[in-house]
């Protein structure tokens, strides 16, 4: 560890006038389920969406938490708020499970763990912080198959655990920790004692990009598009999961996907060639003139959330561009589900329930393709020419 490094981080913050903060935007998503959306299943309930939580500047006391919640494994479970203030119960049902099998990384998880604790031992220089965070990259190296992909959940079975997904994180915030890890990032730079594991996340992070190449998928023309939510493990075809998420072409993983493979300073000719394929799928499955809006509506219980609005799409020239969230791969078209699994073509169409449960439309390819994607392809043409 750069003891330096360390006492300049916390000099600096100090003379600031601020106390130390590591970023916990990743934990956000797993936070807002235990929070906000009933799963009489989990082994720990929250008191209510009120229940008190560290600020960002307690990170000492958000680190705790994640060594409490972490598993015998190295991972940790899904859909608990890492910032939140445990009372005695709540800590003694999270330290009385710490052998479950119950490891994920759905809806944003064991990633953010891993990163925040690197974060946290590179500000702190807590020998506790690090040896969590070894096991969490030992549990990702681990759960990664043999064909570069990663699962939704390891060591659990079943069959949509299984799946390569990148839906709600999952591979590419793997792989962005990894080569983060592989890299030397700032948060990573203590890893240059251990260079057999920087060496095993570049391993890993390798297999995973040219998995990544073999799963992009092709259009009606055969020529590449994007990526789906979800990949068969083996075939490596976009698949469907839950009933309303069907084999698709996902325009906001797509956006992540390319975000990861631009992070590469000299892209093979291949990368270059994924990229750019993917942004023209993009540019041409972008839908203009539209606009989604919460519309106050009764009120309903639903056996996961509670709503009193209903999501509607209207017309407006002069909005900006949307994607669906999920794309019929072939046809380019926005399709959508209700629970029951049926295919249809219009939001109007799904029930409530789903309307008001999941998000159907995304704005995050917007500042890719505006902004990020000429920035990177000037970069390109610019060390192309040295």
């Amino acid at each position: 560890m750069n003891r330096a490094l360390l006492f300049l981080l916390v000099a600096t913050a100090a003379a600031r006038g601020a106390a130390p903060v590591i970023d916990t935007s990743g934990f956000r998503d797993s936070a807002h389920h235990w929070r906000n959306i009933k799963q009489p299943e989990r082994f720990m309930q929250a008191t209510g969406p009120d229940q008190a939580a560290y600020a960002p500047t307690q990170v000492r006391e958000i680190a705790a938490n994640l060594l409490l919640f972490q598993r015998v494994n190295g991972g940790w479970p899904k859909d608990y708020d890492m910032l939140a203030v445990l009372n005695e119960e709540q800590r003694k049902l999270v330290r009385d499970t710490r052998a479950n099998p119950d490891t994920s990384y759905d809806n944003h998880t064991t990633h953010p763990q891993v990163e925040y604790l690197a974060r946290a031992f590179t500000l702190l220089g807590d020998p506790a912080h690090r040896a969590a965070c070894v096991r969490g990259l030992e549990f990702m190296l681990a759960s990664q198959y043999a064909n570069g992909g990663f699962p939704q959940w390891w060591p659990k079975g079943g069959t949509i655990a299984k799946r390569i997904t990148f839906n709600d994180g999952v591979m590419i915030g793997i792989l962005n920790v990894l080569k983060d890890a592989a890299d030397g990032a700032p948060h990573f730079a203590w890893l240059a004692e251990n260079p057999p594991l920087r060496a095993r996340c570049a391993e890993a992070v390798a297999r995973g990009t040219a998995c990544l190449l073999k799963m992009q998928i092709p259009g009606a023309d055969g020529a590449p598009t994007g990526w789906g939510q979800q990949h068969d493990e083996v075939t490596l075809a976009t698949v469907g999961a839950r009933t309303f998420e069907l084999p698709c072409v996902s325009p906001a993983d797509t956006t992540e996907v390319v975000r990861f493979l631009m992070r590469d300073a000299r892209p093979a000719p291949e990368v270059v060639r994924a990229i750019e394929a993917a942004v023209a799928w993009l540019k041409k499955t972008r839908l203009d003139g539209i606009r989604v809006e919460r519309v106050p509506a009764p009120r309903v219980e639903f056996a996961r959330h509670v709503t009193e609005h209903d999501v509607v799409v209207v017309r407006d020239e002069k909005a900006p561009p949307l994607w669906a969230r999920t794309v019929e791969p072939g046809t380019d078209r926005p399709i959508f589900a209700s629970r029951d699994g049926v295919k249809v073509y219009s939001l109007a169409e799904v029930d409530r329930e789903r309307r008001t449960g999941s998000g159907w439309y995304v704005v995050n390819p917007r500042k890719l393709v505006d902004t990020d994607y000429p920035a990177w392809r000037a970069r390109v043409s610019a060390a192309a020419r040295k």
